[in-house]
């Protein structure tokens, strides 16, 4: 169900975190990676308008959304093919965006304002070989390495369902889990609402909402542009991007469960209980 409103929230005793676009800089990769297959064939470069569309979908990058605008002269398993020599091309140039790496340092050893230890875990849309190619630059891998590998929940993960993935909630009550199993005797399990998932997606956020979490939106400028006047609709779930039912999951229009900002390095550690050092 979803959450009702409410002024006050408990302090956030675990951070989930999706990846791409939010902790390293694989959306502008992505569409460079997009923009040269485009270019070698004379198609305009992705704009924006088209992309807004699909980050956070699985399988949108080689799907009917992009293909109807691109009109590429070639097989979609091609256009797949020569995306993928692309991205083995560039991954390794991933690394950390603004505030992230300072972000996750803070919060390994972080405590809410109740004393508790705060959790951390991933939840990414990437499978596992993607991961490990966009993890393959050292400083990266040390990086991203600050999340336990057993609280890192990938696309490819047997224990969530096809279909399942992004705007559903299974990814992040997976990642919950992980956490839950590995508590110390004695510690209290950590309730939905005493999360915070971390987003730069639209289907991300949603899945952070209909989990039972609260959500930070942090989305690409571009992204950002796309949805200005809608920003409301987004932190509620309430876009209607990828229609899943199950709308009793949603929040509500200014509930207060999510909330926007332009980088990490903007995090507020007081607003979520979260002890700042």
């Amino acid at each position: 169900m979803a959450p009702s409103k409410q002024a006050e929230f408990p302090p956030v005793r675990a951070c989930i975190f999706d990846m791409d676009g939010l902790l390293i800089n694989t959306e502008d990769i992505y569409t460079l990676c997009a923009d040269n297959v485009l270019t070698k064939y004379g198609r305009p470069k992705l704009p924006w308008s088209v992309k807004a569309k699909l980050m956070g979908v699985p399988g949108s990058s080689n799907g009917d959304v992009f293909h109807e605008w691109a009109q590429l002269p070639i097989s979609r398993e091609q256009f797949k093919d020569e995306q993928n020599e692309q991205q083995q091309l560039h991954f390794p140039d991933c690394k950390p965006l603004p505030g992230a790496e300072t972000l996750l340092s803070h919060l390994r050893g972080a405590h809410n304002t109740n004393g508790q230890r705060v959790e951390m875990a991933l939840a990414t849309s990437s499978e596992k070989y993607n991961y490990d190619r966009k993890a393959s630059r050292p400083e990266t891998k040390k990086f991203l390495d600050l999340i336990p590998e057993d609280r890192r929940i990938l696309g490819d993960d047997p224990r969530v369902k096809h279909g399942r993935g992004k705007p559903a909630p299974d990814m992040y009550l997976l990642a919950l889990e992980t956490i839950n199993s590995t508590l110390p005797d004695g510690v209290p399990k950590i309730e939905p609402n005493e999360c915070l998932v971390f987003e730069d997606s639209v289907p991300g956020v949603e899945a952070g909402r209909r989990a039972g979490m609260r959500a930070v939106w942090v989305p690409h400028p571009g992204l950002a542009a796309e949805y200005k006047g809608r920003e409301r609709e987004v932190l509620a779930g309430r876009t209607g991007l990828v229609e899943i039912g199950d709308e009793d999951q949603l929040g509500e229009l200014d509930d207060g469960w999510a909330e926007q900002l332009a980088s990490l390095e903007d995090f507020p550690y007081a607003k979520f209980g979260i002890q700042s050092s």
